[in-house]
Formats: structure tokens, C-alpha cells, sequence
């Protein structure tokens, strides 16, 4: 669907739910899978978490009102999804956070999603062991390039918090890339 955006999928939402949903699918269906993937790690969550979030987001597409972006919705959908598959897959593997750090970095490193270049291992495991705000704020701000105002929309946290949060997240990869 050539010249996809907001606007378009505002008005199919009013006359077609179902061709509205299949834009916003298009339009950001692997933007979104990225981010998650981004937290989550693997491809199979990353999946199940984007799975997860387009559900949501065709159950209450009808009654978003568009006050704020579509992809900010979107993007609290998936975040609040990858957040539950992370806190589910701890809890069925009762491992502590370290060993949760240990096993996801293990997984980064033989994961086909790194190309093995031994720089972007480094960084990714040093994001793995951020704390789940920090990583998530690193993520989005660094990776997916988003303003501090769009991420306390997603997050309901405030800007200042986010600043600090991003700044906390920089030194600390900066220390273990510099120890590693």
C-alpha cells in the first residue's frame, strides 16, 4: 500500500477496521518488531510479543481516538507485550537477574540477528545488562532515535527521569565496554 501514513489510517479506521489495521501493519509492523526484539532478544519472543501487540492494538484500534501518535500507541502496546515476555520467561526459568543477564548474552553472541562483529556483541551485552528501565530508554532514544517527549508518552515517566535514566545507561555501557 504505496503512501501509507497516519492520516490514511485515521480515515480507514472509521470505514474499514480491517483494511486500517492492515496498514498499520505495514507501515510499522517492522519497526516494531525491532524494538522488541531490541529487549526481548530472541526472534521467537520478539515475534510472540509483536504477535501479541497487534492483537491488542486490532481489539482497541476502534476506540483510539488519535490523541496522541499511532505509533506511540503502538509502541506502548509493544513495550508493555515485551516487558510481560520478559518477566514470564524470568519467572518460568526462577533464575536471579545476573543468570538472566548470562543466558541472554549467550544468546546474543550465537544469535544470526548480530553479524558477528565483535563491537556490536560487546555494546549488545553491555545493553543486556543494563536495568530494565535503562535499557529500555537506551533503546529507544539510541536505537529507535525518538525524543524524550515521545518516550515519556510510551513510559509515563517524566522527561527529566528519562534524561537522568539515558545518561545512567551511557556511563554504565561506556564503564563495561571500557572493562571489557
Amino acid at each position: 500500500m504505496p503512501g501509507i501514513n497516519e492520516e490514511k489510517i485515521r480515515a480507514a479506521v472509521a470505514t474499514d477496521a480491517e483494511k486500517a489495521f492492515s496498514m498499520m501493519f505495514d507501515l510499522y509492523g517492522t519497526k516494531l518488531y525491532w524494538h522488541i526484539r531490541r529487549l526481548v532478544v530472541t526472534h521467537e519472543d520478539a515475534d510472540d510479543a509483536l504477535q501479541n501487540t497487534f492483537i491488542n492494538a486490532w481489539k482497541n484500534i476502534s476506540s483510539f481516538r488519535f490523541d496522541s501518535s499511532l505509533l506511540t500507541w503502538l509502541w506502548s502496546i509493544a513495550t508493555n507485550e515485551a516487558l510481560t515476555i520478559i518477566r514470564k520467561r524470568d519467572r518460568l526459568n526462577n533464575v536471579s537477574l545476573d543468570d538472566v543477564e548470562g543466558i541472554l548474552s549467550a544468546s546474543a553472541e550465537g544469535n544470526s540477528w548480530f553479524d558477528g562483529d565483535e563491537a556490536e556483541v560487546k555494546l549488545q551485552n553491555a545493553i543486556l545488562r543494563l536495568p530494565e528501565k535503562q535499557r529500555i530508554v537506551f533503546n529507544m532514544k539510541y536505537f529507535d532515535d525518538m525524543s524524550y517527549e515521545d518516550i515519556s508518552n510510551i513510559t509515563g515517566t517524566s522527561v527529566g527521569a528519562l534524561k537522568a535514566s539515558y545518561h545512567h545507561a551511557v556511563k554504565k555501557i561506556e564503564q563495561f565496554l571500557e572493562n571489557n
